[in-house]
């Protein structure tokens, strides 16, 4: 049975140049740091940041790591917020990684900021760590 004749359905133009980028706006290294600032200073007083400025500080402190550490054999998780793959090694592609950093994202910050030693946060169980390689105490503070 022949298909029904009716109208062509229109198809993808070709100029790649219209489309739009799937990417969002990245904000300047600038507004990240005040971000960043913004939280530290909350948490300094021992209160709890807004959580659209936790949110980004964490983000960007995370993209931040992963720019100054390249690679791809730990994770770092700081749930609900965001996780990376960094530091060079051997590359982890499926399953559970073997090489696990996870946070909460006010010890990430303080962390990220130098307010908290790595080793202090290891052993007080502030921080979970799992491997050989999930040692970031030679890329903190950023």
């Amino acid at each position: 049975m022949p298909c029904p004749a009716g109208p062509a359905r229109p198809r993808a133009s070709g100029n790649r140049a219209i489309r739009k980028s799937y990417r969002p706006v990245v904000s300047s290294p600038h507004s990240k740091s005040s971000v960043l600032a913004a939280a530290l200073a909350v948490l300094d007083e021992g209160g709890t940041p807004d959580r659209a400025v936790l949110r980004d500080a964490v983000r960007a402190s995370l993209a931040d790591l992963a720019r100054r550490a390249p690679g791809r054999s730990v994770e770092v998780r700081v749930p609900p917020f965001g996780a990376v793959q960094c530091v060079a090694g051997p590359r982890h592609t499926r399953g559970t990684p073997p090489n696990v950093v996870e946070t909460d994202p006010a010890t990430w910050l303080r962390l990220v900021a130098g307010r908290l030693q790595w080793v202090d946060a290891v052993t007080e169980g502030r921080v979970q760590v799992s491997g050989n390689r999930a040692d970031l105490s030679g890329y903190l503070p950023l």
